[in-house]
């Protein structure tokens, strides 16, 4: 079985991917592997640094992120140019890794933990999507105290995603974060024997 999970900013999804995995769950993680195509040596750096220019890379060959950040923050052509370097190969090497993990580990829950899953429009390359959950005000202070942001600066951040409430409709498995972590805990181990996982 393979699920994609998904949630808002702040809405504790890193947790849910812990307990998941804790049971026996294989996770495969957009954001890691978003870090790993930018590693020295990988194709794909290769290609930003020949778009954008060798100041994007540090002397040792490592992804200058700092710069690339100056160079596509509030530049949505280039950010635009960026996205169709990375998104792909992203992709790309998550569906290789769903593919090899359902052949080596038939039976194993296979989760695909993808922050922009809705955004990105991936829902269809899994069998379930699973949402982790918790009303915008809960999101809203959990934001702010996380990153340290002002109201202002987490409602913009917000508002940069798709609305919580919106990806609740579309969901087939809701994990509402909004209380304790063994409330959470509780409802993925429902979810766990639901499934039939156990």
């Amino acid at each position: 079985m393979n699920i994609g999970l998904t949630g808002g900013i702040a809405s504790g999804k890193s947790s849910v991917s812990k307990l998941l995995v804790s049971l026996g769950a294989i996770l495969i993680d957009a954001d890691q592997i978003a870090r790993e195509v930018m590693l020295p040596g990988h194709p794909v750096l290769a290609a930003v640094a020949k778009q954008f220019g060798q100041v994007v890379l540090l002397e040792d060959g490592s992804l200058n992120r700092k710069k690339l950040g100056e160079l596509v923050f509030n530049h949505p052509d280039q950010l635009q140019a960026l996205n169709q370097i990375t998104h792909p190969a992203i992709r790309q090497e998550m569906r290789d890794r769903k593919h090899k993990f359902e052949v080596q580990f038939p039976g194993r829950l296979i989760v695909s933990d993808i922050p922009l899953l809705y955004e990105s429009g991936l829902e269809d390359g899994y069998e379930q999507i699973m949402l982790v959950y918790v009303p915008r005000k809960i999101q809203l202070e959990r934001l702010m105290k996380r990153d340290g942001l002002d109201k202002d600066q987490a409602i913009r951040r917000l508002e940069a995603q798709m609305d919580i409430e919106e990806k609740k409709q579309k969901a087939d498995i809701i994990i509402d974060n909004s209380g304790d972590f063994e409330d959470t805990k509780k409802q993925i181990l429902a979810f766990w024997r639901d499934a039939g996982l156990s």
